[in-house]
């Protein structure tokens, strides 16, 4: 290996010799004050960078020194300068990095947005096939894994080099310092011409992907996790208290009525599961895959239903439960979750965003998870309102309208769906006048008999019909998520109008089972690939759901695309707008953090971003609606 370290910027530019393609990594050690601290390395707020590491040719690179303690550095700010100005600013260069989201996210908290072409290595393995149906995961995509693997070499670990020390405790001048740190820029960029290679000979469209889209949006999560939520701590201890007054109250109403009996944290205790099946003798109406009685929600709305027409003195104890239930989530997924993972350096959350979370290309988010974070018309207390603004800034939220309903609209081109789009009309009422068959100013008229259930049926169709929903899926999305009680002959006829309404969407339902059947896998319109080896299982419910699943990814996948191009465009202005903090990804919605001052320009900026046409055969106009304020929870839209 001819790795060296390096300490001057001729050093430097020497070696890049005019050179547009580099591997680039850096090392990061924890700040005095958060020594103790075994992740803090891995923490922008908590950490710096104490080296840096390039490659542009194979078996080679330099490590540059910038904070190594009790060893002669390279003069941070002059190298520092000159990397900012011709790698990580220039246009021109193609930097590949193994997780962009770290480098980024150190960068940017030197104040530095990356304009370079960025390749996120750990972004293309997840789009490499690991079998034959099926793609590489995150925890398939390390370094340490795809190099044995793939180039059938080993790479030293972090703990064998560093023996229990910081990384800015080791020695830069000796060899194995040096070929660690210069081994994650020149591997990266061995994988970068070796999953170019696999995608032009077998996906060339994930290739596309990688480079236009989940590259750039790897970064843009680098700064949402630098950024994190600001969260009213006297507001959520207050709620924790709250919380926890409500459970001890609940407990001890519940243990009056079953006589003590253990239900546990959320109600799923067996010894609870025997007092119900057992000593009350309900039925069991509903069974786990494993056949046993369950436990949750659907579970227990079965029983209450039950017992309001043959037992109705046991109704009290479940309306109780299902307080319980309730509140028990409220404390757990909530209130402790979000407290165990305050960032003491800034008072903020910052969860982990993972773009590549889902199968569709949606995101995923962890330590907290923030994508179940619940919207304002189901938060019982307030959950949103954890998350404020500082002093003097605001918080502003965009959110795509009905995306997935409009990219629906834009691949069965139905002729109604798409001009209710066009005209800017209300696709829930069409909905409505198609199931029903009423003229469309019933349909909207909110004084009209049956408005709220009409409506909140149309939507549920809306949701769910394009994804091959049955009568029976429909009968249970409405009775546990609506509370609204229809039969099964009802659901099926409104099923049936949805499709006389919409005649193609039916159309399209079979073309893309049938395609789907045929190649094995599922697209997004950019070729984002699902491969789905149970379609033609001879397993009913196998089959049913890989159906499910060629219907559900072109659409949601496709929306996700839409949704990562936005920010990509997003990102590209963000070097000129330092002061606009992206904040969090939460379903179709864009979160940020800004002066109060720069709102309008921020607003007509992020909006000509989501609403641009996102590739030149979409024909359906996007619109992305804006809200302001001072607490997440409690945003106001804005006009216009």
């Amino acid at each position: 290996m001819n790795y060296k370290l390096v300490k001057t910027v001729d050093e430097i530019a020497k070696y890049l010799c005019g050179h547009n393609l580099i591997g680039l990594d850096v090392e990061t050690s924890p700040k005095k004050q958060y020594r103790t601290d075994k992740k803090a390395s891995l923490d922008s707020n908590k950490s710096q960078i104490v080296g840096i590491s390039l490659s542009v040719k194979n078996g080679t690179g330099i490590y540059i020194p910038l904070c190594h303690k009790n060893f002669k550095n390279a003069d941070f700010d002059k190298v520092f300068l000159y990397i900012t100005e011709n790698i990580l600013l220039d246009k021109n260069k193609t930097v590949v990095i193994h997780n962009a989201a770290f480098e980024s996210a150190f960068f940017y908290a030197l104040g530095i947005v990356m304009r370079c072409k960025v390749y996120d290595t750990m972004a293309a393995a997840q789009l490499t096939l690991k079998t034959n149906t099926e793609f590489r995961s995150l925890s398939d995509s390390g370094l340490k894994k795809l190099v044995p693997e793939l180039l059938k070499e080993n790479l030293p670990t972090f703990e064998s080099v560093t023996e229990g020390r910081f990384f800015d405790e080791l020695d830069p001048y000796n060899f194995e310092t040096v070929r660690y740190a210069c081994a994650d820029s020149d591997y990266a960029l061995r994988l970068y011409h070796l999953f170019n290679k696999w995608f032009d000979e077998n996906l060339p469209r994930h290739r596309f992907i990688v480079e236009e889209i989940e590259s750039p949006t790897a970064v843009y999560v680098g700064l949402m996790k630098h950024n994190g939520l600001l969260v009213d701590i006297d507001l959520i201890k207050e709620k924790q208290c709250q919380a926890m007054n409500m459970l001890r109250e609940l407990k001890e109403d519940i243990a009056i009525l079953t006589g003590n009996v253990n239900i546990g944290s959320n109600a799923t205790t067996q010894e609870f599961k025997n007092f119900l099946y057992g000593r009350l003798g309900l039925p069991v109406l509903k069974t786990t895959e494993k056949n046993k009685e369950a436990a949750d929600d659907e579970a227990f709305i079965l029983l209450s239903s039950y017992c309001k027409e043959n037992k109705p003195e046991y109704v009290p104890l479940f309306e109780i439960i299902k307080e319980y239930r309730k509140w028990g989530k409220i404390k757990s997924a909530y209130i402790d979750s979000y407290i165990k993972h305050l960032n003491p350096a800034t008072n903020r959350i910052h969860p982990d965003l993972f773009p590549l979370g889902t199968e569709t290309g949606r995101f995923a988010s962890r330590n907290p998870n923030l994508q179940n974070c619940p919207r304002k018309d189901n938060d019982p207390i307030g959950v949103r309102n954890f998350f404020i603004a500082p002093k003097g800034k605001v918080l502003m939220s965009l959110d795509f309208s009905q995306i997935e309903l409009r990219v629906g609209a834009f691949y069965c081109r139905d002729e109604t769906m798409m001009k209710t789009y066009t005209n800017g009309g209300d696709i829930h009422a069409k909905t409505t006048s198609v199931i029903y068959k009423i003229p469309f100013q019933q349909a909207v008229d909110k004084n009209a008999p049956h408005y709220k259930e009409r409506r909140t049926i149309a939507k549920a169709c809306n949701f769910g019909v394009f994804f091959g929903l049955f009568a029976k899926g429909l009968l249970r999305s409405l009775k546990f998520k609506a509370g609204l009680n229809k039969t099964l002959e009802e659901c099926d006829q409104i099923i049936k109008n949805l499709k006389e309404g919409y005649p193609e969407l039916e159309n399209w339902q079979r073309k893309v089972k049938i395609k789907a059947k045929f190649n094995g896998y599922t697209e997004t319109y950019l070729g984002r690939r699902r491969y789905l080896p149970h379609i033609l299982s001879s397993n009913w419910n196998k089959k049913s759901f890989a159906e499910r699943q060629a219907l559900n990814t072109p659409i949601q996948g496709t929306a996700a695309d839409i949704l990562k191009l936005s920010i990509v465009r997003i990102l590209g202005g963000l070097p000129d707008r330092l002061w606009l903090k992206p904040l969090l990804q939460i379903h179709d919605e864009l979160m940020f953090e800004l002066p109060k001052e720069r709102l309008h320009e921020a607003v007509e900026f992020i909006k000509n971003c989501m609403e641009a046409q996102p590739f030149k055969e979409f024909d359906i106009p996007l619109v992305a609606e804006a809200a302001i304020g001072t607490r997440f929870g409690s945003l106001k839209e804005m006009e216009g």
